[in-house]
């Protein structure tokens, strides 16, 4: 399933690196930033989350959390967050049901081989629960900043 902009964002819960379910739905008031990413400590993956922890506090003052989301387990979630200093939480989705949910599991190529893997997508949510907008394919220079800014557009 293909998600839209001004759609409603799917629910979930998921484990936190804060030891906490996170549930969707029980956000109210803020925007979200979901960010999901294939591996930790990766060097994409890693800029990305680097990136989004340089603004994050600007993020926090826009009424927004941040969340990252990978297939990794919060043990690796938590070595990754702490490597990096990260001052947000990584959600782990080991069973794939939300990134199924938000239609980023598919086929990719990494030197001709073809796998199945989580294409680095990022959603951001308005304090409605409804997606203001989609990057798909991201590419992780400046994508922090460029979330960041249109975070700054949502009235």
């Amino acid at each position: 399933m293909k998600l839209k902009i001004n759609s409603k964002a799917p629910n979930f819960k998921l484990f936190s690196t804060n030891n906490l379910i996170v549930e969707l739905n029980k956000i109210k008031k803020k925007n979200i930033i979901l960010y999901f990413y294939p591996k930790d400590d990766t060097p994409g993956c890693t800029i990305e989350s680097k990136d989004f922890n340089k603004l994050n506090s600007v993020i926090k003052k826009n009424n927004c959390v941040v969340f990252g989301i990978s297939k990794d387990s919060i043990e690796s979630h938590l070595k990754f967050k702490k490597k990096y200093n990260l001052n947000f939480d990584l959600l782990s989705d080991e069973k794939l049901s939300v990134i199924k949910k938000y239609g980023v599991w598919g086929m990719k190529s990494f030197l001709g081989k073809k796998y199945k893997g989580i294409i680095r997508t990022t959603f951001l949510i308005n304090t409605k629960g409804k997606i203001h907008k989609i990057w798909s394919n991201v590419r992780v220079k400046d994508h922090a900043k460029e979330v960041y800014e249109e975070l700054k557009n949502i009235k």
